[in-house]
C-alpha cells in the first residue's frame, strides 16, 4: 500500500546576481517549476539564492539583493504553491531586521510552513550574512515531515542526522556548490558533494533531493550535478550533468523512510547506534526525537 506518493522534482537553473535580473531569475524559476508540476510533480525543490544569484561583491549589494520573509520573492511562490497545490522549497537572501541570512522557505498550497537559516556558511558568505539561528527545524506537512538544508551543509554529517532523529522523511538541499581545486569530478560524472549526499541518505535512511545550479555567476563557476538519493543511498533518476539546465523528478513513497534498514538478523541502523556513549540527538536541544 502507498500511503504518501510524492513525485520530487530538483530544480536546476542558473540565476544571476545582480538587480536587472531579479525579475528573469523570479520567471525562470517559476517556469521551470511549472514544467516540473505539469509533469506530475508535487514537490520541487531549487537552488540556493534562487532570488539573486550567489556572487555578491559587497556587503550593500547583498543587502539590496535581500527581501524579508513577507516580500515580493516568497509571496509569488506562495501564490504559485496555493495554484498548483504543490509543495516548494527555494532559496533566497532573507533580510531580517539589520541581519542577512541564507534562507530555504518551505511553501505550500496554504503559504509560508517554515524557513530554514543556512548554519554553516561558506567563504565570503561570511562576509554577508549571519550563521542560521533556528536550527534544524523539521517540518510536518501532509505528504511527509520535511527538512531543509543548504550546500555546505552537507558536509557536517551532524545536519542530516540530527534531521533525520527528527523524524524528517525527506531532506530537501538547496545548493550552491562550486568549482573547488581539482579533481572536481570521478570517471562516473560525479563531484564529492553526490556522495556526501549519497552517503548522508545511505546512512540516515532518507530520502535527499539536492538541486544545484550551473553557469557562471561573476567569478564563481557551479558544479551542477543535481541528484534525488532513495532511502538505500542510489540516486533515483540519474546525476544531472555539470552545464545543462534541467529538471529531475522520482516518484516515491516517503513513508518508507520511516521503516527501519535491517541489514540481516543482527543488524539494524537505527538499533545499532551506541546511544549509551552518546545521546540519541547528539546534543541536540532545539528538537525532539522521533519514535520510529
Amino acid at each position: 500500500m502507498t500511503v504518501s506518493p510524492v513525485t520530487i522534482a530538483v530544480i536546476q537553473s542558473d540565476p544571476k546576481v545582480g538587480l536587472e535580473h531579479r525579475e528573469k531569475n523570479l520567471a525562470e524559476g517559476l517556469a521551470a517549476a511549472d514544467a516540473a508540476v505539469a509533469a506530475g510533480a508535487n514537490l520541487v525543490v531549487l537552488p540556493e539564492l534562487a532570488s539573486s544569484g550567489y556572487s555578491f561583491g559587497s556587503r550593500s549589494e547583498a543587502y539590496a539583493h535581500a527581501e524579508p520573509i513577507d516580500g515580493p520573492f516568497i509571496g509569488a511562490w506562495c501564490e504559485f504553491a496555493a495554484q498548483r497545490a504543490v509543495y516548494v522549497v527555494v532559496g533566497f537572501a532573507e533580510l531580517d531586521g539589520v541581519r542577512l541570512f541564507d534562507t530555504a522557505a518551505l511553501i505550500g498550497p496554504g503559504g509560508l510552513i517554515g524557513t530554514y537559516r543556512k548554519t554553516h556558511l561558506w567563504n565570503e558568505e561570511k562576509l554577508w550574512f549571519t550563521p542560521g539561528d533556528l536550527g534544524f527545524p523539521v517540518y510536518d506537512t501532509p505528504i511527509g515531515r520535511i527538512g531543509m538544508l543548504i550546500c555546505w551543509d552537507i558536509w557536517f554529517p551532524e545536519v542530516p542526522r540530527i534531521l533525520a532523529q527528527q523524524g524528517a522523511d525527506i531532506i530537501c538541499s538547496s545548493n550552491n556548490w562550486v568549482w573547488t581545486p581539482p579533481p572536481l569530478f570521478d570517471e562516473a560524472g560525479r563531484c564529492m558533494a553526490d556522495y556526501l549526499t549519497m552517503t548522508a541518505a545511505h546512512t540516515n535512511n532518507v530520502f535527499i533531493a539536492a538541486a544545484n545550479r550551473v553557469g557562471v555567476d561573476r567569478e564563481a563557476r557551479f558544479l551542477g550535478c543535481s541528484m534525488i538519493a532513495g532511502t538505500n543511498g542510489w540516486p533515483l533518476s540519474g546525476i544531472a550533468g555539470p552545464e545543462e539546465t534541467t529538471i529531475l523528478t522520482a516518484s516515491v513513497d516517503l513513508m518508507t523512510a520511516r521503516s527501519a534498514p535491517i541489514w540481516n538478523d543482527l543488524n539494524d541502523l537505527h538499533r545499532d547506534r551506541r546511544t549509551d556513549l552518546y545521546d540519541s540527538m547528539l546534543g541536540y536541544t532545539r528538537g525532539d526525537r522521533f519514535p520510529r
